[in-house]
C-alpha cells in the first residue's frame, strides 16, 4: 500500500477497531491501513492508555495522531536564520505607513548584503509574520430589505451611427443587494444626466426607490474620493435629496465594496450584449429591459438558489421608497464673476446681479426654466433662462439714476427733461423723435446735465427761443447759456457802468467830413 497522510477520520476508524479487538494485519487484510502503519498507531494509543471503553474525543484522536505524525522539527537554514536576524527591518518594510511590495523588500534586503531566494523570503514573512499578498476578505451580511443598491458602470460593446461613426455603449448595472434583482440602462455617456436619466428608468422598472446606493467614484457622481468624508457631485446630491435616498461611495480601488454588482458587469456583456446587432440606442434600452425582467431576472441566482424577481416581488418591494412620478431637472452649477457691467455670464447668457455684488465670484444653479445665483450660500438673484446670446437684465440692480442710462430708455429720459421745464421737455422730445432715437440719446442727456449747471428756469428759456426759430443745437444752447452767465457775473455790482463793445466794422466820425480838394471844386 502505497504511502499517506491519514486524515482524522482515518485515526478515528484506527482505533475504534482497536478497541474492537481488531489486529494490524486484520486492518491490513481490510484495506483500512498498513500494516506497519496500524502497529505505529495502535503503539501510541497504548502509550495514552486507549483501552475498549476509552471514550474517543476529538482531543484523544489529535493527540494520538500527533504522536505518529509528527516530524522532528528541522534546524534553520542559513538563510531564514539569516531573514530571522532582519526580522524587525523586514516588518516595518512591509507594514510601515507606506507598505512596500515583497519584491521591492527583496531588493532592499540584497543591496544590504542579505542574500536569499525570493521564494525563502515569501515562506518567511508568511510564516513568522502572518503576511500575505494578498489579505483576507470577510463576507458581509445583506443589508435589510429595500435598504440598498450597488450601482455601476461597464463597457458592453460598440453601436454604429446613422452616419457610419461608432461609439462605446455602455450599461448602467442596478443591482438590489438582497433579492439580486437587476436593472441594466444602455447609454452613451456617463455624464449627472445620463446617471440620473438611467436611475429613474431603474426605479420605474423596479416600482420603487432604495433607501441607499452604492456606487463606485465615478465623476457624475463623487468629486472627492474619500473614505470618510466623500465629496458628492452637488447636481447629483440634489437628485438624490429629490427622489430620497442617501449616497454610499465604495472606497478607491475596493471592489468588494459593491461586490453584488461588480461581479455581474462580465455576466451582463456576455448573456445580454454579445451576439445582439441593434442599431438604435431605444431598440437596446427595450431589449436590455426585457433580459432583466425575463431572463435574469428569472433564473435561479447561483449564491441565494433563489429567482430575483421572485424574492423581489414577495418579500423586498414592500420596503423600498415611493418610485417618482415626474422626471427630475438635472441642474448644472457654475461659478461665475460678476463683471463691472453688473452682469454674470451663465450658459453664454448674460443675467444681472445687484451692484453690491460687483467683483464676487457666485455660484450659480442653472435648469431647464431658471437661474439661481448665490452668494456664500445666500440666494442674492433669481432670473428666469434666456437663449445663449441674450441677457436678462433687472433694471433695479444698477445703482440709482444708472438704470435708465444703461437700459436705453427713452421715456425715463424724457420724464427727466420734462420735469426740468415744458420747453426743455419739448426740446428734448423733439430732439429725439425719429426711427432711431438712441443716436440722438447723448444730446439729450447733455441738455439735462446743462439744466444742473445753469439752472433749470435759464435752459427751458433759452430752449424756447431754439424751438422758435426750429434750430436743435444743444451745443450752441451750451453756449449761448455760458455767454448770458458770464455777463451777468461782470454786471454783478450795482451801479456798474459797462463799456459796450463797438460794432465789428463802427468807423471813427472824421471818416464821413466833407471837405474841398482844390480851386477847382472837385470833390
Amino acid at each position: 500500500m502505497s504511502f499517506r497522510e491519514l486524515t482524522m477520520i482515518d485515526v478515528r476508524e484506527v482505533l475504534r477497531r482497536l478497541q474492537a479487538g481488531q489486529s494490524a494485519r486484520q486492518l491490513a487484510r481490510d484495506g483500512v491501513v498498513d500494516r506497519k502503519t496500524a502497529a505505529r498507531y495502535f503503539e501510541a494509543a497504548r502509550a495514552l492508555a486507549v483501552d475498549a471503553q476509552t471514550e474517543l474525543s476529538d482531543a484523544l484522536v489529535r493527540g494520538v495522531a500527533q504522536r505518529v505524525q509528527a516530524r522532528p522539527e528541522l534546524a534553520p537554514s542559513d538563510a531564514w536564520a539569516l531573514l530571522a536576524a532582519n526580522r524587525v527591518r523586514i516588518e516595518a518594510w512591509l507594514r510601515g505607513d507606506r507598505p512596500l511590495r515583497l519584491v521591492r523588500v527583496h531588493e532592499l534586503l540584497a543591496r544590504d548584503g542579505v542574500d536569499v531566494g525570493y521564494t525563502t523570503l515569501r515562506r518567511f514573512v508568511h510564516k513568522e509574520l502572518g503576511w500575505h499578498e494578498r489579505q483576507a476578505t470577510v463576507r458581509v451580511d445583506d443589508p435589510p430589505l429595500g435598504e440598498e443598491a450597488q450601482i455601476d458602470f461597464g463597457h458592453v460593446g460598440w453601436i454604429s451611427s446613422a452616419d457610419g461613426a461608432r461609439r462605446k455603449l455602455w450599461a448602467l448595472v442596478v443591482t438590489l443587494t438582497v433579492s439580486r434583482y437587476m436593472f441594466v440602462w444602455p447609454l452613451l455617456t456617463q455624464t449627472t444626466v445620463a446617471l440620473c436619466e438611467g436611475l429613474d428608468a431603474a426605479w420605474r422598472f423596479f416600482e420603487g426607490v432604495p433607501k441607499r446606493i452604492v456606487p463606485d467614484n465615478m465623476t457624475s457622481a463623487v468629486v472627492r474620493p474619500d473614505a470618510r468624508d466623500p465629496g458628492i457631485q452637488r447636481s447629483f446630491l440634489e437628485y438624490a435629496q429629490a427622489r430620497g435616498f442617501f449616497v454610499d461611495p465604495a472606497r478607491v480601488r475596493h471592489p468588494q465594496d459593491k461586490p453584488r454588482v461588480e461581479n455581474q458587469i462580465a455576466y451582463v456583456r456576455e448573456r445580454c450584449f454579445d451576439g445582439e446587432t441593434f442599431t438604435a440606442l431605444a431598440d437596446w434600452r427595450t431589449h436590455a429591459e426585457k433580459w432583466c425582467r425575463d431572463i435574469a431576472g428569472a433564473r435561479v441566482h447561483g449564491t441565494t438558489r433563489q429567482v430575483p424577481r421572485d424574492v423581489y416581488e414577495t418579500t423586498e418591494k414592500a420596503h423600498m421608497l415611493a418610485p417618482p412620478t415626474s422626471s427630475f431637472d438635472v441642474p448644472t452649477w457654475t461659478s461665475p464673476k460678476v463683471h463691472p457691467d453688473h452682469h454674470v455670464q451663465v450658459a453664454k447668457a448674460l443675467y444681472s446681479v445687484p451692484a453690491a455684488y460687483l467683483g464676487e465670484t457666485l455660484e450659480a444653479r442653472l435648469d431647464r426654466t431658471s437661474v439661481r445665483l448665490y452668494c456664500r450660500g445666500e440666494l442674492v438673484k433669481s432670473h428666469g433662462r434666456v437663449a445663449p446670446g441674450k441677457r436678462s437684465t433687472d433694471p433695479n440692480d444698477y445703482a440709482p439714476g444708472k438704470a435708465g442710462y444703461a437700459t436705453r430708455s427713452i421715456d425715463k429720459l424724457l420724464a427727466d427733461a420734462r420735469s426740468r421745464g415744458e420747453r426743455v421737455g419739448n426740446f428734448a422730445a423733439k430732439l429725439l423723435e425719429g426711427p432711431l432715437p438712441w443716436t440722438k440719446m447723448r444730446q439729450a442727456y447733455a441738455l439735462v446735465r446743462i439744466c444742473d449747471r445753469y439752472g433749470d428756469a435759464r435752459i427751458d428759456s433759452l430752449c424756447g427761443r431754439a424751438l422758435a426759430f426750429d434750430v436743435l443745437d444743444v451745443t450752441r444752447i451750451e453756449r449761448m447759456a455760458k455767454s448770458a452767465a458770464r455777463v451777468e457775473n461782470e454786471g454783478a455790482v450795482e451801479g456798474r457802468v459797462i463799456a459796450l463793445p463797438l460794432g465789428r466794422f463802427a468807423r471813427d466820425a472824421s471818416a464821413f467830413v466833407t471837405r474841398n480838394r482844390g480851386e477847382g471844386g472837385a470833390r
